[in-house]
């Protein structure tokens, strides 16, 4: 799911399972879309003035967007058509982005005062920064499991080059 895909050798979905390697570069990635569409949703939110519940909201609705971008851009490289890509993407990180967004999003509710704390605090940035940690510890497992089964990110790795 990254650009580069320079761990193409270690992807073992034919042969009963997936390198830790493989699932930590597809946690990776899904992190990244997640934690950009995150941030973007907290400063949209903390900014406008909202409450707990609708930022939570924006956050997970636009980690989805950018993750699903993330990996639609590397399958509409290879030319593949905007339908198509989407389908794919859908299939790649749809477990991958739930299973992050629900721990990531429980870390931060549990952190006492996190999120109350607003933008301009260590606390929130450093419960925000744990809660991913936490999200790439446990979605990590997830991926080897899908990819080793020829599911999430092994979907879209037929598409890059």
């Amino acid at each position: 799911m990254s650009e580069t895909h320079e761990h193409h050798g270690h992807h073992q979905h034919h042969g009963g399972g997936a390198s830790w390697r493989t699932a930590a570069s597809a946690t990776l990635h899904c992190l990244t879309g997640c934690a950009i569409g995150e941030v973007l949703g907290m400063v949209i939110g903390t900014a406008l003035g909202w409450h707990n519940l609708p930022t939570i909201v924006l956050a997970v609705a636009l980690a989805f967007v950018f993750g699903y971008a993330l990996s639609m851009r590397g399958v509409l490289r290879a030319g593949v058509g905007f339908k198509q890509a989407l389908k794919v993407a859908l299939a790649a990180d749809t477990v991958s982005i739930t299973v992050m967004e629900l721990i990531d999003n429980g870390v931060m509710l549990v952190v006492p005062g996190a999120m109350d704390a607003g933008l301009g605090t260590w606390l929130f940035w450093g419960a925000l920064a744990f809660a991913f940690l936490v999200a790439f510890l446990v979605t990590m497992p997830v991926n080897k499991w899908l990819i080793g089964r020829g599911k999430g990110h092994a979907v879209a790795h037929a598409y890059h080059h």
